[in-house]
């Protein structure tokens, strides 16, 4: 299996290092000095401003889609027209009705489409997940999560800050990754509550947004996604009957990786504790092109898949509009 990439900024770059060994075939950017400082890195690389031409190389068998959110849809279908399985960044598109189209489009021409929804595959929640699945926590309650960053000068003109690249603000940034985390434990939300604001940065787009999101049973998940907490910040907590998980830091400036496991006792009071520590770094993103790869290999359905992103856009979208923001 042979690999485009196409957008070869920040993204790009942190997918192309996880690729096997001479899987790279091609690196694809609207501007060619980002291309070649990428292709160069792997040998037998080539590097080009012209997309077709890197979607109608015979040796491609897949494209990774790291470019701006406006985009992502559109080269995800071209890439698909051109047979190609495609992993697309988070959030699959700007709306709802483009990531359905992608998601039509990969079942017609029966093409794997996975999502970049990486945090699912950061050692803290596999393991998290691993414990979930194994039913010691009972039956969950709710989940408490925030996310946040503090931005940098100028963020509030980077294409992050305009809805018609980005679709929106904080909220269908970092704020679909507290989504899509939550639908991954709890399912589907039948009550979408909360806000998003803008409460210090010059644009139009959210920078703190506030939900409330409740199962059709009640259990609820409160979450806040912020690019003002200036301390770069990830907590998420699961609360079951019997137990609860407490994942802390991504690695790097969100401090170490951290799975904290309370165990309830009979007779209650402090509860049994069990911390593992992931100091390794992220390697969230090799994980998710090995388990891409084996889409791929054993023609299984991935996940997460599209369906999982028109999901979250959707929460986003209706968050959006309750608040008078640009929505998705």
């Amino acid at each position: 299996m042979k690999f485009a990439i196409i957008g070869c900024g920040l993204i790009g770059n942190k997918r192309a290092a996880t690729m096997p060994e001479g899987a790279l075939a091609v690196a694809c950017d609207a501007d060619i000095s980002r291309a070649e400082a990428l292709a160069k890195r792997f040998p037998g690389c080539v590097a080009t401003t012209d997309l077709l031409a890197a979607l109608s190389r015979d040796d491609v068998g897949a494209a990774l889609i790291c470019t701006p959110n406006h985009l992502l849809a559109s080269i995800g279908l071209e890439a698909l027209r051109h047979g190609k399985h495609i992993l697309v960044e988070k959030p699959a598109g700007i709306c709802f009705e483009e990531v359905e189209e992608l998601a039509l489009t990969a079942q017609a021409v029966n093409l794997k489409a996975r999502v970049g929804f990486n945090h699912r595959y950061h050692p803290a929640f596999l393991k998290a997940r691993e414990i979930f699945d194994s039913g010691i926590l009972g039956p969950l309650m709710h989940i408490r999560a925030r996310y946040g960053h503090g931005g940098r000068t100028g963020y509030d003109r980077e294409w992050r800050a305009n809805p018609a690249l980005s679709g929106g603000g904080e909220l269908i940034d970092q704020g679909v990754h507290l989504i899509d985390l939550s639908r991954w434990f709890l399912g589907d939300f039948a009550s979408v509550e909360g806000h998003a604001t803008t409460s210090f940065w010059d644009m139009e787009v959210d920078d703190n947004a506030f939900l409330s999101l409740r199962t059709a049973t009640g259990q609820t998940a409160w979450l806040h996604a912020s690019c003002t907490e200036w301390k770069n910040l990830f907590s998420f907590e699961i609360f079951g009957r019997d137990g609860k998980l407490q994942i802390d830091g991504l690695g790097g400036s969100y401090g170490t990786e951290r799975l904290t496991f309370y165990k309830m006792l009979p007779q209650m009071g402090p509860p049994e504790t069990t911390c593992w520590e992931y100091p390794r770094g992220d390697e969230s993103w090799a994980c998710e092109i090995r388990e891409f790869l084996r889409d791929i290999a054993e023609d299984r359905i991935p996940s997460p898949s599209l369906a999982n992103a028109a999901k979250a856009l959707e929460i986003v979208r209706t968050i959006c509009r309750k608040s008078s923001k640009p929505a998705p």
